[in-house]
């Protein structure tokens, strides 16, 4: 199946965009990338998305395709013989998806949350993210996923591109909190390493030092507003 070309409208630092743009690497399609200006959103991009009117969104043809993981899973099911990304066991489906929602639903809020606060309030913050990140360190070590390199097993899956797109946050939080974080989460540490390790993340991933700048600006706008 093929249906058009592809074009994905988004945003260099968002961890999301990132997502889409990495399994578009891994599965070797050519695709027009599209710079937005979240403070100016284009036309085109409030046209293809009038619901969340927000990157990252993927026009296949004259279809566009919005949020992250729809669109990942869209990718996969259209292109499935290119390293595939969700497994095909239903019971490892089901992880996938569960990881993939606690991602969204408990790490990234807590995460985000460090950068909206200060004082005691950002302590409490870190420590929230500090114990989701616990419980993916256990997970990594000891639940579903244990003894493999990835969660995809010996090479990058769905479930590594979701959180590895925005763990690379992690090397951010340690600069904001002044902290080496590394020692308390062993095993999440190592998965994050050999995923940033890969050709295909290099080319896609910001420099650590851009994305650092970039988020001091948006952590200032951010306390500004609170």
């Amino acid at each position: 199946m093929d249906g058009g070309e592809l074009k994905l409208y988004g945003m260099w630092a968002s961890p999301y965009v990132l997502r889409v743009r990495l399994a578009l690497k891994l599965k070797g399609l050519d695709y027009e990338y599209v710079e937005e200006n979240l403070a100016n959103k284009s036309a085109a991009l409030l046209r293809l998305n009038p619901v969340h009117r927000k990157v990252p969104v993927l026009l296949h043809g004259d279809r566009p395709i919005a949020e992250s993981a729809v669109i990942l899973e869209y990718i996969d099911e259209t292109w499935p013989r290119r390293f595939p990304l969700m497994p095909t066991d239903p019971r490892e489906r089901a992880a996938v998806r569960f990881w993939c929602h606690f991602g969204s639903d408990k790490l990234g809020p807590s995460v985000m949350a460090i950068f909206r606060s200060t004082g005691e309030a950002q302590r409490a913050a870190v420590g929230e993210a500090g114990e989701n990140l616990k419980l993916l360190d256990i997970e990594l070590s000891e639940g579903f996923f244990r003894g493999r390199k990835f969660f995809g097993g010996e090479k990058l899956g769905f479930l590594d591109i979701v959180l590895g797109c925005g763990s690379h946050w992690f090397h951010v939080v340690e600069e904001m909190v002044g902290e080496d974080l590394s020692e308390d989460f062993p095993s999440f540490t190592r998965w994050l390493r050999e995923f940033e390790a890969q050709p295909e993340v290099r080319e896609v991933l910001p420099p650590s030092d851009r994305l650092l700048d970039y988020v001091r600006g948006v952590r200032q706008c951010l306390l500004n507003q609170a």
